[in-house]
C-alpha cells in the first residue's frame, strides 16, 4: 500500500469530526493521540507503554463509556509512560471528542488499514503527510507556516547536513527541517555510519499542540531530538547549545501580544520578530557553523533596527547567498520571501553577496501549480557543492537570474539587500490567479499581514507609553 494512499484513508476520517466543528489543525493534533497507538502496537514500540492502556484496550472498548476510558488513558501515559517523550506527547492532554459514537468511528477508520502493508520506516513519511495536509486549510492559516516541502528539501540539500553535527530550528513547527535533514543523511550514509556519528537535533516551539506533534513527527522518524516548549527569543533560547546548522523559517509577524522579555543577548530591538529571529540565528552559530533561514522581504530593506541587525550579521558571519522566493508559496501570509545563507568563520565577514532571482517572471504557485523540485534545479546548480557557499561561481548577466554585489556595492545601497535587477513581466500574483479558493486565501493573507501592522504599532505606542525612565 502506498503512503498516499493510507494518509488519504486517515484524512478521509476527518469527516466524522466536522459535524462538532472540530478544525483541520485539532484534527491532526488529535491524531497524534490516536495513530501513536496504533504505530506503536505495529512496530513494537508498545511495550513502554503501560498495560492496559494500549491500542487494543481502546479498539476493543464497548461504544458506551468509550470517551471517558480515552480521557482517563490520555491521562495516564502522560504520568506513567516510563519514556519521557511518551509522557511529553501525552501531558496536559485534552481531547476535542465530544461524543463516543465519533470516537469509537475514527478509532474503527484506523484499524480498518492494512498497516502491515506499511513498513516501519514509513510510518514518519504518513504522518508527515497529513501535516501537509493540514497545512491546506485555508480558513485555519496554517498553510502561512508549512514551509513547502521542494523548498524544505531544497535548502537541506545545499547545506548538506553532516554526521555529528548539532541541527537547529528555533521555531520547529512540526518538525519539517529536522526531519528532511535527517532523511538526506540516512540517504546519505550507511546504517552502521549514521549509527556512530549520530546527528543530534535541537528545536523549539511557542504552541504547545504544535510540540506535541513534533515530538510525534520526530519520535516516529527516530531523530535523537530534544524539542523544548517556549520561545527562543526569550531566556528559554538559552536551552539551546551553539549549533553547526540551523535551518529555520521563523513566523511572520510582530511580537505583538507578547510581553516577555527579549534576552539581552539580543541587542537590536523592534516589534518585528523576523528581525530578532535572525539575531538569535547568527549568535546562536559555533565556529564554522552555518545556516539558512526563511525570511520576508521587509528584513533586507527596513531602515533604523533593520540596517544595524543587517550590519551586524555581515560583519559577524559571511552573507553569501540570497534565494529570493516565488510569490504564493505561502499564501496565508501574504508576503514576499527570501532565504539567508550564512556562515560563521572565524577571521572572515561578508564579502560578495550573490543573489537568485526565483521570482521575477515566474508562475503563479498554488493548488493548481505545486512547487516542486525541479524549480530549484538551477538555483542548486550555480550555488555549488561546497555547503558554506565557497563555490567558484560565475555571474549570469544582467538578464539572468543569478548575480552578486560586493560588500562595498551594498555599503553605496545603505545596506540595502533588496536588489531588483530583471524586468518582471508576470504581473502581480494575486491578480492573476482565478482559483476562488486561493483569490481567498490571498485576501486573507492581506488583512492579516494590515493586522499584524497595526498590532505591532498598538505595541510600540504601549511600550512607551508604559516605558520606565532612569533616573538621572
Amino acid at each position: 500500500m502506498k503512503n498516499d494512499s493510507v494518509v488519504q484513508k486517515i484524512w478521509a476520517l476527518c469527516h466524522i469530526l466536522r459535524g462538532d466543528g472540530i478544525s483541520y489543525h485539532q484534527y491532526v493534533s488529535e491524531l497524534t493521540y490516536l495513530l501513536f497507538l496504533k504505530i506503536a502496537e505495529e512496530n513494537g514500540v508498545e511495550r513502554l507503554l503501560p498495560l492496559n492502556y494500549r491500542w487494543t484496550d481502546l479498539a476493543r472498548h464497548p461504544k458506551e463509556g468509550l470517551l471517558g476510558f480515552y480521557q482517563e488513558m490520555l491521562t495516564h501515559l502522560g504520568t506513567t509512560a516510563e519514556s519521557e517523550v511518551i509522557r511529553a506527547i501525552y501531558a496536559f492532554p485534552t481531547t476535542v471528542f465530544s461524543h463516543s459514537e465519533n470516537l469509537h468511528a475514527v478509532i474503527d477508520g484506523i484499524a480498518r488499514i492494512a498497516w502491515h502493508d506499511v513498513s516501519g520506516d514509513r510510518f514518519g513519511e504518513i504522518y508527515e503527510g497529513l501535516i501537509e495536509k493540514s497545512s491546506q486549510d485555508v480558513r485555519s492559516g496554517a498553510g502561512q507556516y508549512f514551509t513547502p516541502r521542494a523548498l524544505v528539501n531544497s535548502m537541506v540539500r545545499v547545506c548538506q547536513p553532516a554526521l555529528g553535527e548539532l541541527i537547529q530550528d528555533p521555531a520547529v513547527g512540526s518538525g519539517g527541517f529536522l526531519i528532511a535533514a535527517d532523511r538526506y543523511l540516512r540517504s546519505s550514509h550507511s546504517d552502521a555510519a549514521y549509527r556512530g556519528n549520530p546527528p543530534r537535533y535541537q528545536g523549539v516551539e511557542i504552541e504547545k499542540n504544535t510540540r506535541r506533534i513534533c515530538l510525534m513527527n520526530t519520535f516516529l522518524n527516530g531523530l535523537d531530538a530534544e524539542i523544548f516548549h517556549g520561545d527562543a527569543l526569550t531566556d528559554d533560547g538559552r536551552k539551546l547549545e551553539k549549533a553547526s546548522l540551523v535551518l529555520a523559517n521563523p513566523p511572520f509577524g510582530s511580537k505583538a501580544g507578547s510581553r516577555r522579555a527579549l534576552r539581552t543577548d539580543i541587542s537590536h530591538r523592534n516589534t518585528n520578530k523576523q528581525l530578532a529571529f535572525l539575531q538569535h540565528i547568527y549568535l546562536t552559530l559555533s565556529e564554522n557553523g552555518r545556516a539558512a533561514v526563511v525570511l520576508p522581504d521587509n528584513v533586507l530593506f527596513e531602515d533604523g533596527v533593520g540596517r544595524a541587525v543587517r550590519q551586524e550579521l555581515m560583519a559577524t558571519c559571511r552573507l553569501h547567498t540570497i534565494l529570493r522566493l516565488p510569490k504564493g508559496i505561502f499564501p496565508g501570509a501574504g508576503v514576499k520571501t527570501n532565504v539567508l545563507f550564512f556562515a560563521k568563520e572565524a577571521g572572515h565577514v561578508t564579502d560578495d553577496v550573490w543573489f537568485y532571482d526565483l521570482r521575477s517572471n515566474m508562475p503563479q504557485f498554488g493548488k493548481s501549480n505545486v512547487l516542486l523540485d525541479r524549480h530549484f534545479k538551477d538555483f542548486e546548480r550555480v550555488y555549488g557543492p561546497d555547503a558554506a557557499g565557497t563555490s567558484s561561481r560565475q555571474e549570469a548577466g544582467e538578464h539572468g537570474r543569478w548575480r552578486k554585489l560586493s560588500r562595498a556595492q551594498i555599503a553605496e545601497r545603505s545596506d540595502n539587500l533588496n536588489w531588483l535587477w530583471l524586468r518582471d513581466e508576470s504581473g502581480d500574483a494575486d491578480n492573476a490567479t482565478q482559483d476562488p479558493a486561493e483569490i481567498l486565501v490571498a485576501i486573507i493573507g492581506h488583512l492579516r499581514s494590515a493586522l499584524g501592522e497595526l498590532n505591532a504599532l498598538n505595541a510600540e505606542v504601549e511600550g512607551e507609553e508604559f516605558q520606565v525612565k532612569p533616573t538621572q
